[in-house]
């Protein structure tokens, strides 16, 4: 059997930017002309971008994303190339990969089935393609086939699997290598979630589990459109078994993968059940590629990987000058912070100071040297700003870690214009406010007071203002709208506080591959979370307001992830701690189901946060809940007369 090699190219595209997702399909190709690829794989609507949201439903969308496929066909010569785009059929839109030989385009493969839960909204927007049905449709001025096809070019039958096309029990593969397919490709927009790539590993092996079959994955790769970080998987399969696999969460524009195989050939059906074209493969050097070595990456290097990439396309593509952080000396503005300091680093490690200069050209005065520290201090500000309750703890803790991490620091005193609000509210009233009548109001203030200072150093410096809040503090609405909530982007509100103690005292320890720990952490170690809004002597803290944060995530979990009620909730904690008192315990489950349903407002307002598990609670691409609702009321009643009568 002849030997053919087979590509898979990850991209990093932005939603509608046509000339910079062109510019990259084309580098892309050209990349893979010149390793001698005979089959390339592109991802998942790569010429539109994967979130276009509503604006697939745009006919000039559609206009000029066929204009750019007809402008990237003349540079597909000698190479066949998968190139995704929406495409409107009969009045339905259809997510479809159109296959180019030789700069020829040949037909499109359309989407057999969508994505419809999570992050993913595809039947808004598309119509899933009927298996075994074919048609003609009007593609950059000429008929071609759409629909359920095989194309057969020089001896290979070519089929597809679009992305959600492998997730589900009757794959459209198994019918296309009955019909004489010998390579699958599978163009994909697949998010990233902690452990996917190992699902995904299995899925591509199974797909080339017939004897002779290749499978090519190719995943979309970094933030495309702000929420979602696509890790730029790329897998390449032969007979049941991965024979290539590309780097994942790189910051550069594209990474290709190969692999040569022994094509398995055979004559075109003689029916015309198949796409044909004459094409002459390049001959493939080397031999056989034998089976690949992955190895699986901790959640830890996963998570800092993924939002450090998800940072700095964020960072680019909104054309921001650096970011701003609001350092209170605890953990989740330390992660924060530290994660904008490894974005540099990460950075600087595998672009080099030329290719980190062209990614950020837009920014002014940048460093001239590859020098982390200078990089650092030009792109990432922390404020440290104190009220009368404010310890010297934490302002230590948040002067040594951006001394540690090399950002530009400020320390500003807001004392005197939270006393402000307060006598001019108390003179409105006719009445001091006091701690035993307006607690809340009092410390809501503070959390305010600190915003309107930390965006205008944020405005001025032309930067983006990072939001602190994690996961755990959204799900009870423990935050200040306007105040610790204030930014542009919230890039931790996607995981849980239990998670992040436990990374911080990973990256004190060792830090992920390519970049150094962080030894300066273990000035957090110490100290009890806590707001630090009441007086001194009320000693607050943030498990005493609520209750244990690692409690308080299984309670999140059972609740809003696995849907359970709360009777069902206490009974499922009763048996993770059945050491805590039942009254305590029931105590708080009721605290948590009557803050979730009482601050949906809250997590309505929240800055865009990235997903990285199954667990969001973004009610924009997530987790939808009423703003207003019964409060569960009955089922708490519920809940206590079990309590009470057990």
């Amino acid at each position: 059997m002849p030997l053919l090699k087979i590509g898979a190219a990850v991209l990093n595209q932005t939603p509608l930017d046509w000339h910079h997702n062109k510019r990259n399909i084309i580098a892309a190709v050209s990349a893979a002309r010149d390793a001698g690829v005979g089959i390339l794989c592109l991802p998942e609507l790569c010429i539109t971008g994967y979130g276009c949201e509503d604006a697939f439903q745009s006919k000039d969308v559609h206009r000029v994303a066929q204009d750019v496929l007809a402008e990237v066909a003349p540079h597909c010569e000698g190479i066949v190339v998968s190139l995704g785009l929406p495409l409107l059929h009969r009045g339905q839109i259809y997510d479809v990969a159109c296959l180019v030989a030789d700069g020829e385009l040949l037909g499109c493969a359309a989407k057999r089935f969508l994505a419809g839960d999570g992050i993913h909204y595809e039947p808004r927007w598309f119509s899933p393609w009927p298996a075994g049905q074919q048609a003609v449709a009007e593609l950059c001025g000429r008929s071609v086939p759409i629909g359920d096809l095989l194309f057969h070019l020089g001896g290979v039958g070519i089929g597809f699997e679009i992305c959600e096309d492998a997730w589900v029990t009757d794959r459209p593969g198994v019918n296309l290598v009955e019909r004489g397919a010998s390579v699958i490709l599978n163009p994909s927009a697949s998010h990233f979630a902690f452990g996917k790539h190992e699902v995904r590993k299995r899925l591509v092996v199974e797909g080339a589990r017939a004897e002779g079959v290749t499978y090519a994955y190719s995943n979309l790769l970094g933030n495309e459109a702000g929420r979602a970080i696509y890790d730029g998987d790329a897998l390449i399969a032969h007979a049941g078994q991965i024979i290539g696999a590309g780097p994942r969460f790189s910051f550069d524009d594209f990474q290709l993968t190969t692999a040569v195989v022994e094509a398995a050939t055979q004559p075109a059906p003689a029916d015309g059940a198949a796409v044909t074209a004459d094409f002459s493969f390049p001959a493939a050097d080397g031999d056989p590629a034998a089976t690949a070595q992955t190895a699986k990456t901790s959640k830890e290097e996963e998570f800092t990987h993924a939002t450090c990439l998800g940072l700095f396309d964020y960072l680019r593509k909104s054309r921001s000058h650096g970011f701003v952080v609001s350092l209170s000396g605890g953990v989740d503005s330390a992660t924060v912070a530290c994660l904008a300091s490894l974005m540099v680093e990460l950075g600087l490690a595998e672009l080099g100071l030329e290719g980190l200069t062209r990614k950020l050209g837009h920014i002014p005065e940048l460093p001239p040297a590859a020098d982390q520290g200078a990089w650092v201090k030009r792109l990432l500000t922390t404020v440290y700003q104190s009220t009368a309750h404010s310890s010297d703890t934490t302002r230590g803790a948040a002067r040594g870690l951006a001394d540690a991490l090399g950002a530009e620091h400020h320390e500003l005193d807001v004392d005197a214009l939270v006393n402000r609000y307060v006598e001019m509210i108390g003179a409105a009233l006719g009445r001091p406010l006091e701690w035993d009548r307006d607690d809340l109001a009092l410390q809501n203030i503070q959390a305010r007071t600190r915003a309107p200072g930390v965006w205008l150093l944020a405005n001025v410096k032309n930067a983006l203002l990072l939001s602190t809040s994690n996961r755990s503090e959204a799900a009870v609405g423990y935050a200040t709208m306007d105040g610790d909530t204030s930014g542009g982007l919230s890039p931790i509100a996607g995981i849980d506080k239990t998670f992040l103690r436990h990374w911080l005292s990973w990256l004190e320890r060792e830090g992920p591959a390519g970049a150094r720990p962080i030894p300066a952490l273990a000035a957090l170690k110490p100290q009890t979370p806590t707001a630090e809004l009441r007086p001194p002597e009320a000693d607050q803290s943030d498990e005493a307001d609520l209750m244990p944060y690692e409690l308080l995530d299984a309670v999140q979990r059972a609740a809003i992830r696995d849907k359970l009620g709360p009777l069902e909730v206490y009974r499922r904690m009763r048996e993770r701690v059945p050491e805590v008192d039942r009254r305590q315990l029931a105590e708080w489950v009721d605290r948590f189901f009557r803050l979730w349903s009482r601050n949906q407002w809250k997590r309505e307002r929240y800055a865009p946060s990235f997903h990285v598990d199954d667990e969001n609670l973004d009610p924009k691409t997530w987790c939808r809940f009423p703003i207003l609702s019964g409060g569960f009321e009955r089922e708490l009643a519920e809940l206590w007369d079990h309590v009470n009568g057990g």
